[in-house]
């Protein structure tokens, strides 16, 4: 049975999670801004930044994060899903739907009416209704597609 949880109730060690979390999206010389980031993360339900990780059988097998702000000009727009990643044999299982209806909660119960991202992919967002809202700049100016998830009605 898959499971969820904050890095900071992770069996295995905060250390793990975040190995784990920059092993998937840093590089070879931003380990401590993924370390201090994920460290100071809020282990409180209500408050922001948090990460979170798929575990199976005690294995770390994803990951993602709600944050206040995805690297985006857009810094009118939050909280941010973040981070989003799923072992390729894990994949297939809906466990990315898993991860956005656990953040979806965890965002509602902050108090948030919505839910951003930003992504470079096309199709696969909008199959669990994410809405295209428009366009944000990364800090190298490059265009970036942003989607809006309204937890109203939900």
């Amino acid at each position: 049975m898959y499971e969820i949880v904050n890095v900071h109730e992770y069996s295995g060690g905060l250390e793990a999670c975040v190995t784990y979390i920059h092993s998937k999206w840093g590089g070879s010389d931003n380990y401590l801004y993924f370390f201090d980031a994920i460290v100071n993360s809020s282990l409180k339900q209500d408050h922001l930044p948090q990460f979170y990780v798929l575990v199976i059988q005690k294995q770390i097998v994803g990951c993602y994060g709600i944050i206040i702000n995805d690297f985006i000009s857009r810094h009118d727009l939050y909280p941010w899903f973040s981070s989003l990643f799923i072992e390729v044999e894990h994949r297939g299982k809906r466990l990315s739907e898993l991860m956005f209806e656990h953040a979806k909660k965890q965002v509602m119960a902050m108090g948030y009416a919505n839910l951003y991202l930003t992504t470079d992919h096309v199709g696969f967002y909008e199959k669990f209704g994410w809405k295209r809202l428009n366009d944000g700049y990364e800090p190298s100016g490059e265009r970036t597609k942003i989607y809006k998830q309204s937890l109203i009605n939900i």
